[in-house]
């Protein structure tokens, strides 16, 4: 049983990235079977990305933020996608679909009007439930 099994402990998760400290959060946070990874995007190298190897690279850093709190993406209960063109949904569809196929969390696809970074195409949450 990890340290934040008991539904009282807080375990925050940190991925290093540079706006954490500046805005003051985790990249993902448990309390006890509950585990919320924040928004998160490709990171810096993937300028040139496009969008379908950025969901692919900000699904690898939610991977490792739901194993760092005890958890895997079978685990995922739901998702959030915020998508800068809704004309890239088809490849951001794929992306998802190649991690979550076998448990298909609840999740839902909107289109924003901008990022952080004007290179940043799209940002995914993600929410699992520990069982």
């Amino acid at each position: 049983m990890t340290k934040a099994a008991n539904k009282n402990t807080r375990l925050n998760i940190s991925s290093g990235g540079a706006y954490e400290s500046v805005f003051g959060y985790s990249r993902a946070v448990r309390v006890g079977d509950d585990v919320h990874v924040s928004g998160t995007c490709a990171p810096a190298g993937n300028e040139k990305s496009d969008v379908y190897t950025q969901t692919r690279a900000a699904l690898a850093i939610i991977e490792k933020a739901l194993a760092d709190a005890g958890a895997t993406t079978s685990q995922v209960v739901r998702t959030v996608v915020y998508l800068r063109d809704i004309n890239d949904a088809e490849d951001v569809a794929r992306a998802h679909l190649e991690t979550f196929d076998a448990i298909r969390p609840a999740s839902t696809l909107v289109q924003v009007t901008s990022m952080m970074r004007p290179w940043q195409k799209v940002e995914i949450e993600a929410y699992a439930k520990i069982v």
